[in-house]
């Protein structure tokens, strides 16, 4: 893919700062819990010692969405027993889900007493555009500082901070990293607003033309979060895999859209039809062994913006949400 598709965007660092200030100038309405590192850099806890909650986690899914993405509650998911959901929009969603959203830095510190390992996501990621995804788009970020967002259930150590402020080009002290564990409703919340981006995920495994990809939209269902770290995966990622909805405008023919439309939702998988925590089980808990086209949607609609065709594909499964949240 041409540089071309990254040409006229904006700073994601740029426009997720007010919303960290805000993050922050709310903490204790947010119920949120605020310290530094060793180096100075600027910790957010939003549940693990600290009670966090669910407009906590909205907040956390539009930062890390680079500010350019729009998460509310609805109660409209498509499920009579569990009707809350997220809706979920991007003003440019290549870059929004993509470019800053998606956890495609791995970051990981392993000392005599320490063992951690995270997947970094936000606008931090387009600062040090360290993954191939950032070549193949031609942008890279700049700015004086920056936000990560890991789902982790501990401190991370001062060394990660470090790492990713050097890979950032920044001062250790202007780096926030924010932490929402699985096991909090921030963590769920947050979660469950990357809907529309692993549909834009697929899309790019799919190898679908990202630069035909013009709007996009996404709900699904809030899931409860479960008691330890591997009930609240099993559940957020069956909150979207069995629940998700996700509406994709392309600037594409009619052939295009519907092919893209019948290849991208999870009941194409040879994986689909159980709860995840399961399937991971099976897998003896190795995420490289599950088929990756079950990580999408339930549903999707996608809309030719040349035709105005829309092709709509994949189902919702209430029997494997009730399953997987404990109705």
């Amino acid at each position: 893919m041409s540089s071309q598709i990254s040409a006229n965007w904006t700073s994601v660092n740029a426009a997720s700062k007010p919303l960290v200030d805000k993050l922050i100038d709310n903490a204790q309405a947010l119920q949120l819990e605020i310290s530094h590192l060793s180096n100075g850099t600027r910790v957010v806890d939003a549940g693990i010692k600290a009670t966090g909650g669910l407009e906590a986690g909205r907040l956390i899914g539009e930062i890390c969405m680079g500010g350019l993405g729009t998460a509310t509650l609805g109660s409209t998911s498509g499920f009579s027993d569990w009707p809350w959901s997220v809706y979920v929009h991007a003003k440019t969603p290549v870059l929004s889900c993509l470019g800053s959203q998606y956890a495609g830095w791995s970051l990981s510190h392993k000392s005599e007493d320490v063992k951690f390992f995270a997947l970094g996501s936000g606008p931090g990621r387009a600062l040090a555009a360290r993954e191939e995804l950032f070549k193949e788009f031609g942008y890279q970020d700049k700015a004086d500082s920056t936000v990560i967002v890991l789902e982790v259930d501990s401190m991370p150590p001062v060394e990660i901070a470090d790492k990713v402020a050097d890979n950032c080009g920044i001062k250790p002290e202007n780096l926030t990293l924010i932490l929402t564990p699985t096991t909090s409703l921030a963590g769920v919340m947050q979660i469950a607003i990357r809907v529309l981006e692993v549909a834009m995920h697929k899309a790019h495994t799919l190898h679908f033309p990202m630069d035909k990809i013009v709007d996009g939209f996404g709900t699904t269902p809030v899931a409860p979060p479960g008691g330890d770290f591997m009930t609240g995966m099993g559940r957020t990622n069956d909150a979207i895999l069995y629940g998700g909805t996700v509406h994709l405008f392309v600037d594409s023919t009619n052939d295009e859209a519907q092919e893209l439309a019948e290849k991208m939702p999870s009941n194409t998988s040879s994986d689909y039809g159980r709860p995840f925590g399961q399937i991971f089980k099976s897998y003896e808990y190795d995420f490289f062994k599950i088929d990756p086209m079950l990580f999408s949607p339930a549903k999707v609609i996608i809309t030719s913006t040349q035709t105005g065709k829309s092709f709509t594909a994949g189902e919702l499964n209430a029997d494997l949400l009730k399953q997987s949240f404990g109705l």
